[in-house]
């Protein structure tokens, strides 16, 4: 048996008495794997930089700085706040000058009140006084009489040089200000009348008037609570206590022409961010602004965020009522649709850009609120890429896409029955055409077609250029389908080019005053990938545009008013919305980027079906002058190889009030007689039945490259 030391404990040594028992070897596999490398924890107690180390980083720049454009708005504001104090005080300059000189006044005199006693030697004055009145009780003292003799000697000496000393400064100072120069003079007068008006001063004097800058909104963390804790997402206070409060992550700061703030919900209240969201319109009754001037959305975990973040946005004034910005695509030669589209800008004045590659869209709203010139930008990206193939149907049937016959391939316009067939035929075309374009791709090898899509490749070498798709108040098409199951499948057939065709390059774009469920129905719309709605009467209208609950998150477009043209509230993603200003593109602007459309095209062999075959713009290429009234009577018709006269008059009215309101039979006829249109007949046969009328090839004739 063997000793063997265990070890010390306190202070004593163990020794174990049992006998060793032998312990073989571990073999490789029952080895232990060697302990890993202790490291200290950098928050251990007796770490001196434990309570340092464990304060999470903060920014080292203040908030209102911690980016270039933070730092440049707020430099801005300051410039502007500087500005306006300037000219606040500077037209009060008489003003002020008026009541300084009346407080150095009473300087002055508060000066010369305080100054007297010193003056007339009142300090000898009492010596005087009180040995007159000894020299009355004790006449007979001569040397009582002697004092006070000396007294009032020494106190009409002392009178005698002290008003001598001020004569002598008053006279110095008059002619040093009568000999001194303007700029030595203004010197010396504020260095004597800044004195004399501060001594002139009372407790409630205020020389400048207080300025309030014309700011609407001036954010603090105080008035953010007070506006939380009133919509019922802050629990108030017991008593005398204030309640809990919100964590300011950022701001408020000066962001721009409004005020940005990021804040965090305390916890233990039970709110979220998405709380805030649905409470914006009491927030900003609260914050006493609009509620078209607040923005507010969630911080998301990827930029930092978490479910009670909320970043908001106030602006000084509505945001949306400046001059629109004219579309960047006015000035460019040419346009690649695989890049996103120029759209607008959003109330901080960011660009905002669409992608519309593989997705679909889907435009609704009030009329008269710029949807349709909000539509067209789109469609105008589209215009200025030869490789994209446009087919549009209008069935409001006005001027708004008539230049379209110059580019799209096929182009229907009007609701009425022969426009309704024209479009059925066109769904049928759109879906035969995707169905080539199908079969096609999933030939193609991985190594051109990866993902089973559309690429730049495929697009050019095999001549399948990106279809945009267009249809304009689709309401009016739904009404004049009378028989339900015609409109079923036209449904049918718009969902499935709107939920398959992206990948093989179809673009659908559609609009409708009325996104109730009978005039576009939730199968059709609910499929839509971008959204985006001019301003509707209430948030339920809002969400049949926009999606449902997308007014809760702060994506309503009620809150839009009338003077809020061509805005809309723009949905790109389950999450992802903004209020955006659209950019200007005027139909004029539309009409010419047509004509360069229509150019394009030609020159890389991509001009094709309806544009190809329109005989007005052919002539007229050809430098041939058309009438009016041809060109539009050629369009009325397009779908009708003839058309009663009454029937003409009506459509030409639908497409041109204005211009063709007041036509009857005789002056149309007058009208094209003048054109140079020779009427094979007067009478035509519609289904049976004779009536007078035009037949389309006695017009087109009067054309004259066909002619």
């Amino acid at each position: 048996m063997t000793d063997t030391i265990v070890g010390p404990v306190n202070g004593h040594r163990i020794v174990n008495l049992l006998k060793p028992v032998p312990v073989p070897a571990p073999t490789a596999s029952e080895r232990p794997e060697p302990p890993a490398p202790v490291v200290e924890a950098v928050d251990r107690p007796d770490n001196p930089l434990a309570d340092w180390l464990t304060v999470p980083d903060v920014p080292v720049l203040p908030a209102w700085a911690r980016t270039p454009a933070l730092l440049k708005a707020n430099a801005v504001a300051l410039g502007r706040l500087c500005w306006w104090h300037t000219r606040f005080h500077g037209i009060r300059v008489p003003k002020y000058a008026v009541k300084t000189a009346w407080l150095a006044s009473r300087g002055f005199y508060r000066a010369t009140v305080g100054l007297w006693p010193t003056l007339s030697a009142q300090d000898h004055t009492a010596a005087v006084k009180a040995l007159k009145a000894q020299a009355k009780l004790k006449p007979e003292d001569v040397d009582l009489a002697v004092r006070l003799q000396m007294a009032h000697a020494a106190r009409t000496q002392t009178r005698r040089w002290r008003f001598s000393a001020a004569a002598v400064g008053v006279t110095a100072a008059a002619l040093g200000f009568y000999l001194a120069p303007p700029l030595l003079l203004t010197g010396m007068t504020g260095a004597v009348v800044t004195p004399l008006a501060y001594l002139g001063r009372g407790d409630k004097t205020q020389l400048l008037d207080h300025g309030v800058p014309p700011l609407r909104v001036d954010m603090n963390a105080q008035q953010l609570n007070d506006a939380l804790r009133a919509a019922g997402l802050l629990k108030s206070g017991k008593g005398d206590e204030e309640g809990p409060k919100v964590t300011c992550v950022m701001g408020p700061v000066r962001d721009g022409r409004g005020w940005a703030v990021v804040f965090d919900l305390p916890k233990g209240g039970g709110k979220t961010a998405a709380d805030v969201l649905a409470k914006r319109t009491t927030l900003a009754a609260e914050l006493g602004v609009d509620e078209i001037q607040v923005v507010m959305s969630r911080v998301r975990a990827a930029q930092g965020g978490n479910a009670s973040r909320v970043s908001m946005w106030v602006a000084d004034d509505d945001p949306y009522l400046a001059d629109p910005t004219p579309s960047p695509l006015v000035k460019l030669d040419r346009f690649s649709v695989w890049d996103a589209v120029p759209f607008g800008q959003d109330a901080r004045g960011n660009r905002v850009a669409v992608p519309v590659v593989w997705q679909s869209m889907f435009f609704g709203g009030l009329p008269r609120r710029g949807k349709t010139f909000t539509q067209r930008l789109l469609t105008a990206a589209g215009l200025l890429d030869p490789w994209v193939r446009h087919y549009v149907a209008d069935f409001k049937g006005g001027q708004d896409w008539m230049q379209m016959r110059q580019v799209a391939h096929r182009l229907v316009l009007g609701a009425e029955d022969d426009a309704i067939e024209a479009f059925k035929a066109m769904l049928q075309e759109l879906l035969a055409e995707m169905e080539r374009r199908f079969a096609i791709l999933r030939e193609l090898p991985t190594s051109i077609c990866p993902e089973g899509k559309l690429t730049p490749y495929i697009v050019e070498h095999y001549k399948m250029p990106f279809v945009f798709f267009t249809v304009d108040e689709l309401q009016e098409a739904f009404i004049a389908i009378g028989d339900e199951k015609e409109r079923k499948q036209v449904i049918d057939d718009m969902a499935r080019i709107a939920r398959r065709g992206p990948a093989a390059g179809f673009i659908s774009n559609y609009a409708s005053q009325r996104p109730d469920a009978e005039s576009v129905p939730t199968k059709l719309r609910e499929i839509i990938t971008i959204r985006a709605c001019t301003q509707v009467t209430d948030q339920t209208s809002s969400d049949m545009v926009l999606g449902k609950g997308k007014a809760s998150m702060g994506a309503d477009a009620s809150v839009l008013s009338e003077d809020h043209k061509g805005v809309v509230v723009l949905v790109t993603g389950p999450a992802s919305f903004a209020t955006v200003k659209n950019d200007l593109l005027t139909t004029a602007e539309f009409n010419a980027m047509c004509a360069k459309g229509r150019a394009m095209r030609k020159d890389i062999g991509q001009l094709t079906g309806d544009a190809a075959g329109d005989v007005v713009t052919g002539a007229e290429e050809l430098g041939f002058r058309v009438p009016a009234i041809i060109s539009d009577v050629l369009e009325v018709m397009k779908h009708s190889p003839r058309m009663f006269t009454r029937d003409l008059l009506d459509r030409l009215a639908n497409m041109d009030e204005d211009t063709y309101g007041d036509y009857d039979a005789e002056r149309l006829a007058k009208e094209l007689d003048q054109a140079g249109v020779k009427r094979s007949s007067k009478q035509v046969k519609i289904e049976g039945v004779n009536g007078a009328g035009y037949q389309r090839r006695d017009v087109e004739g009067a054309v004259p490259f066909t002619g």
